[in-house]
Order: C-alpha cells, then structure tokens, then sequence
C-alpha cells in the first residue's frame, strides 16, 4: 500500500472446549505466510487470540488460506481422545477498496451439539468488519459491520495410537 491505500487486520481467536487442542496454525495470505506455529506443548492451545497480520495491503481482492491441526485431548476415561487428529483447512476472499480498512477474525468452533460426532465438530467461521482508515475521525476502528459469511469445514480424522 501507499499513501491512502486500505488497511487489514486479522486475527484468529480459538473458542475450541476441552476435547480439542490446537497444535498447529497456518495463515497464508495472498501467497505469502503470515503465521506458521507449530507445538504440541499446549502453548498455543492456550493462546484464546493471536494477531496474525496488521498493515496496509493493496486495494483489490485477497485470499486467506488456513490450515489448523488439532488433536484430540483427554483424560482418563476420555483418554482414547489423544488418538484423534484433526487437519481443518479453510480459505476466504475478501475485498478491500481504496481509504478504507478491514478486520477479518478466523475464529476455529465447534459446530454441533453433543450428538454431533466429534470428527465433524472443528469449524472455522469468519467475521468481518470494514470501515474508513482515515477522515471519519475514528482512524483504523472499522466502522459499519459488513455481512460475515461462514464456512462450516471439517477436516480430516486420523486414529492413531496417541503415542509419539
């Protein structure tokens, strides 16, 4: 971006429950990673919000590409659950026009109830928000909400052992 140009902030936020442990996270956009972490630690798991990009990007249309790896976590009648692996892939397009900015949240949920199979619970929906970046005396706050749109993707199960 230049002078004027747009602004992009985005964020992933993780309201997985305790079945779930996020162990790894990939964020590509347009191209280029932004955010690759990889660890079993529990670290990231921990990690409710994570700010994956902030600054100016060109106007036009951009790509978000999102790989998350997740792994079954329990505890002792529960503990087959370490066995499970999950990938969840997502990706959204967005539009930025010129003088204004947009914040974009990929926030990774549980799609489902209890009678929902554990497999097909990990989702990743999208919220945006897009406002001014200058002249409406708010500076980057994004102002009116624009329509968010989901995506309800699952990933892939693996069973294994839950050994390394």
């Amino acid at each position: 971006g230049g002078v004027g140009g747009a602004h992009a902030e985005i964020v992933f936020k993780n309201e997985l429950t305790s079945p779930f442990q996020l162990t790894g996270a990939t964020f590509v956009l347009d191209g280029a990673v932004q955010y690759n972490k990889q660890d079993d630690s529990g670290a990231l798991a921990d990690q409710k919000e994570i700010p994956i990009f902030r600054g100016s990007v060109p106007t036009g249309d951009h790509t978000l590409q999102v790989v998350l790896k997740l792994r079954g976590h329990g505890y002792g009648v529960f503990s087959y659950l370490r066995g499970y692996k999950f990938n969840v892939p997502a990706t959204h397009s967005f539009t930025v026009t010129e003088g204004k900015a947009i914040r974009l949240e990929a926030i990774v949920w549980e799609k489902g109830d209890v009678t929902t199979p554990l497999e097909e619970r990990p989702a990743i929906r999208w919220e945006q928000k897009i406002g001014n970046t200058m002249g409406d005396g708010s500076g980057n706050k994004p102002a009116s909400p624009a329509p968010a749109s989901s995506a309800n993707v699952s990933g892939g199960i693996q069973i294994g052992t839950g050994g390394k």
